[in-house]
């Protein structure tokens, strides 16, 4: 009877233990194909490259090899890329050359020129702050491209420049809109039924105990 039972158990056994590997290689497919991806944006950057082009070819290099052993992943990115995003993005642009447009790069240079009289310390700290108060009320992108933009027209920045930078990148922390990887992070949590209101997202962000 154990005999027989066995038998029978095997080759549900050998079935999951092929699925297990054939998993287990994907996941080091995918590892490989992201771990020479972000190779080559660390290359791209260190040569002062653009990153729009590196970015696309390393996503499609990496979805290769991952699709070399299972044809159906294109279709499955296909299926969870949030189409939705794109326009969001290309409006985010379109607001960058409208701000330009009216004048507020000439505002910037102003606060990075009034900024440069003062300490280091308080030019680091002004910048940072005012550059994570305007991510969150905005969004991250206009407000680093605008940043961007001001300092590369402005002469004295170097004592702020990096203050920014962290200011963009590790200010938008309140707010649902603060940064596109936020507005992504919502969207595939509501792909699984989990949703979190703007308020519920502010209370638990801006608390000391999280």
């Amino acid at each position: 009877m154990l005999a027989m039972g066995f038998m029978q158990r095997t080759p549900w056994r050998n079935e999951e233990r092929s699925e297990a590997r054939i998993a287990f290689n994907g996941r080091k497919l995918a590892l490989v194909g992201l771990a020479i991806a972000a190779a080559a944006l660390v290359a791209s950057s260190a040569l002062g490259l653009s990153l729009g082009a590196p970015t696309c070819g390393a996503a499609v290099f990496a979805m290769a090899v991952v699709a070399w052993r299972d044809r159906s992943i294109p279709l499955k990115v296909a299926k969870g890329v949030s189409w939705s995003v794109l326009p969001l993005v290309a409006g985010l642009f379109v607001i960058v050359e409208a701000l330009q447009n009216a004048g507020l790069l000439r505002l910037g240079l102003t606060g990075l020129q009034g900024l440069a009289q003062t300490t280091p310390w308080v030019a680091k700290g002004t910048a940072a702050l005012v550059a994570a108060f305007l991510s969150n009320g905005m969004n991250n992108l206009p407000v680093g491209l605008m940043s961007g933009a001001a300092i590369r027209h402005a002469q004295e920045t170097s004592v702020v420049a990096h203050a920014i930078l962290i200011g963009v990148d590790l200010g938008p922390n309140l707010s649902v809109t603060g940064s596109l990887a936020t507005i992504l992070w919502l969207i595939a949590l509501r792909r699984e039924k989990v949703e979190i209101t703007a308020w519920e997202f502010f209370k638990w962000e801006s608390s000391p105990c999280r």
